[in-house]
């Protein structure tokens, strides 16, 4: 059996109880050694056979999981915050169906989350964004054209992007080119959670000059949009001249 574990965004206590019960009972684990805090791997047992997955090919991490496999052993697949968010995880699980290996899925705090509760943020404001796009900007490998940052900033939803730290002059110009205004509030979350995360705020129109000059150039989280400002709309949820199926309002 493997258990595909979504590690979380970062601080150690932030595994789900659930992946830190599966990665306590694995015999081989197989973890995103560049980017997942090492400090998880003190749940894994004393005996537990451990494979850095940032140093192997997808076919030798499947050749880990059949050699797991023919012993009788329970192999865990431990990825960075949500396997879901540039996970890699699809094409593993097709290679372990067509091998007729069984696996389920165990989800994780994604680093995007991680991001909103260091920033003390809610991405949907009311009055300001009801949508979260996520998303990055095309680097050595590309994006499809429809989903191009101008193409995406022309909503004026909120934005979270990864992998796009050391793209920021070209994706500021992108943000504005798709709408955003030079005063539009930005952010960008290095190491989420982490012990040495560090928070860096800015507007999009200085976003590049921000991260230049700050040494970060991966592992970060790029938020824009008007949900970081100061204006926005009540929640008619909780209005007391608003009803529900379960109060009636005023």
């Amino acid at each position: 059996m493997v258990h595909f574990v979504g590690a979380g965004s970062g601080a150690v206590d932030l595994i789900t109880v659930r992946g830190a019960r599966l990665l306590a009972d694995a015999d081989v684990v197989i973890w995103a050694g560049s980017l997942v805090n090492p400090e998880l791997l003190t749940y894994c047992k004393a005996f537990c056979e451990i494979h850095d997955s940032s140093l192997l090919t997808l076919e030798q991490v499947l050749e880990i999981i059949k050699r797991a496999e023919a012993a009788g052993k329970t192999t865990v697949r431990l990825h960075t915050g949500d396997g879901s968010i540039y996970g890699a995880v699809r094409e593993q699980f097709d290679a372990l169906e067509k091998l007729g290996i069984e696996y389920d899925v165990c989800p994780g705090v994604s680093s995007f989350c991680g991001a909103a509760a260091s920033l003390k943020a809610e991405y949907t404001l009311p009055g300001v964004s009801q949508t979260v796009i996520i998303s990055r900007a095309a680097g050595k490998t590309p994006v499809p054209e429809k989903e191009s940052i101008p193409s995406l900033a022309s909503h004026g939803a909120t934005m979270v992007l990864f992998l796009s730290a050391s793209l920021t002059e070209k994706l500021q110009g992108e943000l504005i080119e798709g709408g955003y205004s030079q005063n539009t509030p930005a952010a960008v979350v290095y190491k989420a959670t982490w012990a040495d995360e560090r928070i860096l705020r800015c507007t999009v129109g200085t976003l590049h000059d921000t991260v230049k000059g700050s040494g970060i150039k991966k592992t970060a989280l790029i938020i824009v949009g008007g949900c970081m400002g100061d204006e926005y709309m009540r929640s008619l949820l909780y209005d007391p001249g608003f009803s529900t199926e379960f109060r009636s309002g005023n």
